[in-house]
């Protein structure tokens, strides 16, 4: 698999509430080089990308677990736990979940990441 970067930024969620309404109004259009994934805090995207869930990619990425069952029993860490963090990696597109008969196999589709953020002081 090629690296894949993804560009995150960081925002206020009054921010990104003006911003998406901006482009729902034909206002603002985001440029190709503008992230497509938003936290409203360093602290929300460190809890996504804790640690402990750039280990579990790494695991993903190197042993290729062919179901939740499979990974659940690489990493020791409990159904529930491992089901709730990888959704919200896919809503994030860090992961993808495909399902295949009676299992889901996660996939990493993101390997590289680029934050951006900045101070506006609305002055």
């Amino acid at each position: 698999m090629k690296d894949k970067m993804l560009k995150i930024g960081i925002i206020s969620r009054e921010d990104y509430k003006k911003r998406t309404l901006a482009i729902a109004r034909g206002e603002y259009k985001p440029k190709p080089e503008e992230p497509k994934i938003w936290f409203e805090s360093l602290h929300s995207m460190s809890q996504v990308l804790s640690s402990r869930n750039q280990e579990l990619l790494r695991i993903i990425l190197k042993d290729k677990p062919c179901s939740l069952k499979e990974l659940e029993s690489v990493t020791g860490r409990k159904s529930s736990n491992l089901s709730r963090t990888l959704k919200q990696m896919e809503r994030y597109g860090i992961v993808s979940l495909e399902k295949q008969s009676r299992s889901i196999i996660p996939t990493v589709r993101a390997t590289d990441f680029r934050i951006e953020f900045g101070i506006n002081t609305g002055s």
